[in-house]
């Protein structure tokens, strides 16, 4: 029987960007520590005779309450951190100190960024575009060229979770701009971490605008990318960035893979998934491990569908239940859909194979699941054919029962 079934969702990380380093260095206790010591600070400075001085522990606030905010779901904190950024600019002017003006922007941009990705909308995210621009009307290559490169990064992020919602590719070509740009002064010889960080980050938009273009030389190109960062980021040095770039990697040949119907590259890509999660492990970064085993299930999937038995779906269905065992639908209900789904197209190819009806009525339990997470969460887009394969199956289901009695 012949599914159109629903695109089996995987996952990229976020990009790398400064603020991760930051927050491996600071404990929530010295942030909370830090954030009541600059204001105590502001109680005790004179606005009026030390404009600066105010300014930059305003500023000094800010990326406090920022880096907190991140760790919390709460977006309390980020919203303070705004406003600690924009009182800073009153007093820290472009005409007369314009590179900390550039650093405030910047700042703000990640601070907007953060808030943005947490909303449903996008225009957080316009405002750190803006933010991020602002800066760079003073973070210029000749003159600051790192800091120029660093906030072309963070524009390019910005610029890629906008893309991500919007139905032109727009932003997301500005984003690659924007990261090529970065990669100008991001060098291996000069900035070996940031450049790789920037290849990772440049991997995950092209592999976004290749899959949206239906062009499989721009995921050819991610995968270069990533490639590239993995000549950086290694496992002995930096093990769950490393984890990261090999679950991006995985992705994009993944992708590729399914695209031109090349069952080596799903292989590689199921041995990238299988790499990432020798650091990826459920003690220590639960979320990530339960992500990869969700898309290490949709590559055997795919080359499963390829194969003449059933060996690699079972090895599918058997890493989505593992992924299922952290994406619970309480804590996470669209990812427990999306999981579920897949399970269910991996189930319903199994049962479509065998005989009787047993994986196919768990496959509907599946589907069933996935809807009613769907339904919850008013995901319209991934209904129709989430329902349309339900029913494929159902009918399947007592096709099979009619042939049993007859």
């Amino acid at each position: 029987m012949e599914t159109s079934s629903l695109t089996r969702f995987s996952t990229t990380l976020a990009e790398l960007t400064p603020t991760r380093a930051a927050l491996v260095g600071e404990g929530t206790g010295r942030l909370q520590t830090a954030i009541s010591t600059y204001r105590e600070a502001l109680r005790k400075t004179d606005r009026t005779s030390h404009p600066l001085d105010w300014a930059m522990i305003q500023n000094g606030l800010g990326n406090a309450l920022r880096q907190l905010g991140e760790r919390e779901r709460d977006t309390g904190r980020l919203e303070e951190a705004v406003a600690a950024y924009h009182e800073a600019l009153k007093d820290c002017r472009r005409e007369r100190v314009p590179l900390d003006w550039a650093m405030i922007q910047n700042n703000l941009g990640a601070a907007l960024r953060t808030l943005g990705m947490r909303e449903s909308g996008t225009a957080r995210l316009e405002e750190a575009v803006a933010a991020y621009r602002e800066a760079l009307k003073e973070y210029r290559p000749e003159r600051v060229p790192l800091d120029w490169a660093m906030t072309q990064n963070n524009l390019g992020a910005a610029l890629r979770n906008l893309g991500e919602r919007e139905e032109s590719t727009e932003r997301l070509e500005e984003a690659v701009v924007a990261y090529r740009q970065a990669l100008r002064e991001r060098t291996p010889k000069r900035a070996p971490l940031d450049w790789a960080m920037t290849q990772n980050n440049l991997g995950n938009v092209l592999s976004s605008l290749g899959e949206r273009r239906r062009d499989s030389s721009l995921i050819e190109a991610s995968i270069v990318a990533y490639r590239q960062a993995l000549q950086v980021y290694r496992r002995e040095r930096m093990p769950l960035d490393w984890a990261m770039v090999q679950n991006n990697l995985g992705n994009a040949l993944s992708a590729f893979g399914e695209d031109k119907g090349d069952d080596g590259m799903l292989q590689s890509a199921v041995v990238a998934y299988r790499e990432a999660l020798k650091e990826y492990r459920r003690d220590v970064a639960p979320l990530d491990w339960a992500m990869t085993h969700n898309n290490l299930g949709n590559a055997l999937a795919r080359i499963g569908e390829r194969e003449i038995g059933t060996a690699r779906l079972e090895e599918a269905v058997a890493a989505y239940r593992l992924a299922l065992q952290e994406y619970t639908r309480e804590r996470l209900p669209l990812d427990w859909a999306m999981t579920q789904n897949n399970l269910a197209s991996a189930l319903q190819r199994i049962g479509e194979r065998e005989a009787g009806t047993e994986r196919l009525e768990e496959a509907a339990t599946a589907y069933n699941d996935a809807l009613s997470a769907f339904i919850a969460a008013s995901a319209i887009r991934y209904l129709q054919i989430c329902w349309e394969n339900r029913d494929r199956v159902l009918a399947l289901i007592v096709e099979r029962r009619q042939r049993a009695e007859a």
